[in-house]
């Protein structure tokens, strides 16, 4: 005759003893099981929440989530989130906005030296202009020159509340270096997640990373100092670093290969600007981040470069995938790509040497979560800083 099969609500007086040692057997293991994976997450959500750095709580929440293969869940989250608070429709600037884009307007020309003047004013989006919307003034000088340029527009005719900060950056008279993340990419490099002290003479400025190399979510990979996380992808959008400090963007495996002079290469989705042209299919919501997050109009960065080869760099408040390709494509790009997106990550820094040259001072072109200091700290992600040569 088959065995009865123990179940959970039969009562203990009804067990035989060779039941009840099984069960008491079974709700101990069960009981150590649910224990043991209990400390488990509560050590890594501890450990995630205590790492060094700047990041919010809900920004390391959200990443443990996501190295967690939990991020369809915050993927639901920020949807929800974004439904219940979408950015304002209409409406005008704050005090502090306006005034900083007013700046332009009032600052005192800055000559032409060596033949590095300012840029030509950028058409802005929103007609008509607000007063030094799309002129440039110089953020960074070195040499007395305008190596950094910046200028400030309202993203689009239906976002007028919200400002988005477009940079500019001289090539030939720039070293730019990629940095490692303490998390993304991770890993043990000789370059280190940060910009120490000794190591920020000359520094000028600095922008984010892009989407995470470790859960794929980038489709491509990072290679710094001979080292590599994840994949190079041919065909992927990728910020490619030299060994006499030049970068170069454009698609691997067209534009960009290895060589022995590349030093670091920093993968990130596939171009938004080619050809000087927004592309094609710009409005795929499945392409330029998770579930219609392509058309959500939240915090966002993107680098290109101009024909001329020197950088752009945009950064804003309430950008949708289109409205970040088409502010680079104005700014001059020939060629763009997407970096992160939401307020823990974008973010673009000038620095101020002029006080204490060899720890300057950093400012924020846009005010969003982490602070200037973000790269003086251990970064979580990875970043890159640019040198006055």
């Amino acid at each position: 005759m088959a065995r009865r099969r123990l179940l959970p609500w039969r009562h203990r007086r009804d067990l035989t003893p060779p039941q009840r040692r099984r069960r008491r057997l079974a709700v101990r293991s069960t009981l150590a099981v649910c224990v043991l994976g209990a400390g488990t997450v509560g050590w890594s959500v501890g450990e995630a929440l205590t790492y060094p750095g700047d990041d919010s709580t809900a920004a390391r929440l959200a990443g443990w989530a996501r190295e967690h293969e939990l991020g369809f869940v915050v993927d639901k989250l920020e949807n929800l989130q974004y439904e219940m608070d979408p950015p304002k429709v209409g409406g005008s600037l704050p005090s502090e906005s306006l005034a900083r884009m007013r700046r332009a307007a009032v600052a005192p020309p800055v000559a032409a030296r060596d033949g590095l003047p300012l840029r030509s004013p950028m058409r802005p989006p929103v007609a008509p202009a607000l007063a030094g919307e799309g002129v440039w003034r110089a953020l960074v000088s070195a040499h007395g020159r305008p190596i950094v340029q910046g200028t400030y527009v309202r993203p689009d005719a239906a976002h007028t509340s919200y400002e988005a900060a477009v940079a500019w950056v001289s090539a030939k008279d720039s070293r730019f270096q990629l940095h490692p993340g303490l998390r993304e990419p991770g890993g043990s490099f000789a370059v280190p997640p940060s910009i120490p002290k000794g190591q920020r003479a000359g520094l000028v400025a600095s922008w984010n990373g892009g989407f995470k190399i470790t859960d794929g979510g980038s489709r491509g990979g990072f290679l710094l100092a001979g080292k590599t996380a994840g994949e190079l992808r041919d065909g992927a959008a990728s910020e490619v670093f030299y060994r006499d400090g030049s970068i170069r963007i454009g698609v691997w495996g067209r534009d960009l290969r290895m060589t022995p002079e590349v030093v670091g290469v920093r993968q990130c989705l596939d171009l938004m600007v080619d050809g000087g042209r927004v592309v094609p299919d710009i409005d795929n919501d499945s392409k330029w981040g998770a579930t219609d997050q392509s058309r959500m109009y939240v915090a966002r960065s993107g680098v290109g470069v101009t024909a001329e080869g020197d950088v752009i760099m945009v950064v804003g408040q309430a950008l949708s995938a289109r409205t970040l390709a088409e502010l680079m494509e104005r700014a001059g790009a020939v060629r763009a790509m997407p970096l992160d997106m939401n307020r823990a990550w974008p973010s673009f820094m000038t620095y101020d040497g002029s006080r204490t040259p060899d720890d300057p001072a950093p400012t924020n072109i846009l005010d969003f979560e982490n602070p200037p200091e973000r790269y003086y700290n251990q970064a979580t992600r990875d970043f890159v800083a640019v040198y006055a040569r």
